[in-house]
């Protein structure tokens, strides 16, 4: 668990960096410029998700401990939580009307990622992983929200988009959905979404 801690504390401490600009200004100053700075976060990034996957896997091979027993019917909540929530995070990458819609889709992806696990998962680990990530999505969305009203005060209108790109978005996030529940949660994470 302590590996699982260290490596949360470092992902989203890092991330949360972005979030306070004075700060990252003047440490991308300090430390010789953007780029130095983007490959430093780089770094750090990697080595918290790596200590995230490694102190997870310790955690559940030790013994997991439960807090409470999650309801049956939140499997079908979670996964349908799951849909919206992969496809939000293909609109992170397409331009489309979803993408304008959500403003930070990726923060949207995560926020729901981390709310369908909180529903089926009612052991200490998983707790404290994806609650983590629930209080870190809900504050990188609220500090973006306040940065992005500045923005689009001053920034003139998109004009809006054909729904091509709506149906592209629906339909990668439907693949990727589909192939983490047949093939990517069991390979990735060990624990199979569907029993073959």
């Amino acid at each position: 668990m302590q590996l699982l801690a260290l490596g949360l504390v470092l992902f989203l401490l890092v991330h949360a960096s972005s979030m306070l600009r004075g700060i990252r200004g003047a440490l991308i100053e300090h430390i010789g410029g953007e780029s130095v700075y983007k490959t430093l976060y780089s770094v750090f990034v990697l080595a918290g998700l790596f200590l995230i996957v490694i102190g997870f896997a310790q955690y559940r091979s030790a013994g997991m401990t439960m807090i409470w027993s999650p309801p049956t019917w939140g499997r079908h909540i979670a996964m349908l939580v799951m849909l919206v929530s992969f496809i939000s995070l293909a609109a992170t990458y397409v331009p489309s009307n979803i993408r304008s819609t959500l403003r930070h889709p990726m923060i949207t992806g995560v926020i729901l990622w981390s709310l369908a696990h909180l529903l089926v998962n009612g052991d200490l680990g998983s707790m404290v992983l994806f609650g983590s990530f629930l209080v870190w999505g809900i504050i990188a969305r609220i500090s973006m929200g306040r940065r992005a009203r500045v923005i689009f005060a001053t920034a003139p209108l998109n004009p809006p988009l054909g729904i091509r790109n709506d149906v592209i978005v629906v339909i990668l996030g439907v693949l990727l959905y589909a192939a983490t529940i047949v093939w990517l949660h069991q390979l990735l994470i060990s624990v199979p979404i569907m029993a073959v």
